[in-house]
């Protein structure tokens, strides 16, 4: 049975490249684009935690009934990657971190890489993208509101950086155990020393060394982000290159570093916001 890796985290911080580069791995299988398998097995929480009929074998049977449970879902997920035929499946979606005591009780053994970003550059990659796609509205309509209204709006609770942030802030608050299953990849160090990186996570996930050539990358199927309200396709390049650095209004800036200064203290104390 292949082991089972989670790639979550932060929209625009870093996760298509990160699956692009794990995908050239010999030893795993990555389709690279993101997978509903975490929203179905939230769903599937859902329907049964509302089922009459389930819930009154609970009554009588608990045990064998939560364990029919268990294995179900324990063999909804590993069967998700059913043609996988490499030790090591990645399965890419944002609410892995939300749902990770769930999933480490389906499998025990898996494990989750986290991508963060900078906050500020989270934003003005959002907005660099909307300016280029202005015609366009986002699916929950955020082209109407001015640039302030538009980050306000991103960073609520339930929104495209907002709902992640949620969990990212939960972290500190798991079990010592559950966090030892976290891996943290920052986007500015994926993009500022990739192979170093690269070769730091292979380990962590233990498959064998491999030297990725930033120059040269393997291209993969394109993914869009219309499921997490975006409205423009993620694109693959065959090489790592410098980000661009997008200039955020100082309002704004100041405004994300003071109401999310326990992310800069919790995943970025080098830069001490």
């Amino acid at each position: 049975m292949a082991k089972f890796v989670g790639v979550t985290g932060l929209p625009r911080a870093g996760s298509t490249l990160l699956c692009q580069l794990l995908a050239q791995h010999p030893e795993i299988h990555c389709e690279g684009h993101s997978s509903p398998l975490c929203n179905t097995l939230l769903g599937i929480r859902r329907m049964v935690s509302d089922d009459q009929f389930f819930l009154s074998q609970l009554d009588t049977s608990f045990e064998t009934s939560y364990g029919h449970l268990t294995a179900a879902m324990q063999g909804y997920l590993r069967n998700w990657h059913h043609d996988a035929k490499r030790p090591l499946v990645v399965d890419k979606n944002r609410a892995w971190l939300h749902a990770i005591e769930m999933l480490l009780h389906i499998e025990p053994q898996a494990k989750l890489v986290v991508c963060l970003r900078d906050l500020g550059q989270i934003y003005g990659s959002i907005e660099a993208q909307h300016q280029r796609t202005i015609l366009i509205d986002f699916i929950d309509h955020l082209a109407d509101y001015d640039r302030f209204g538009r980050a306000d709006a991103l960073f609520a609770k339930d929104k495209a950086i907002g709902a992640p942030l949620i969990s990212l802030h939960s972290v500190p608050d798991l079990p010592k155990h559950v966090q030892e299953h976290l891996y943290f990849v920052r986007f500015e160090d994926l993009m500022g020393q990739p192979v170093a990186c690269m070769k730091h996570l292979y380990d962590w996930l233990g498959v064998s060394p491999l030297t990725i050539n930033p120059d040269e990358l393997q291209l993969g199927a394109q993914e869009s982000d219309s499921h997490y309200h975006m409205k423009y396709t993620h694109k693959q390049a065959s090489r790592i290159t410098a980000p661009k650095h997008h200039e955020i209004p100082a309002r704004i800036q100041t405004l994300i570093e003071t109401a999310y200064a326990w992310y800069y203290q919790l995943y970025y104390p080098h830069l001490k916001k």
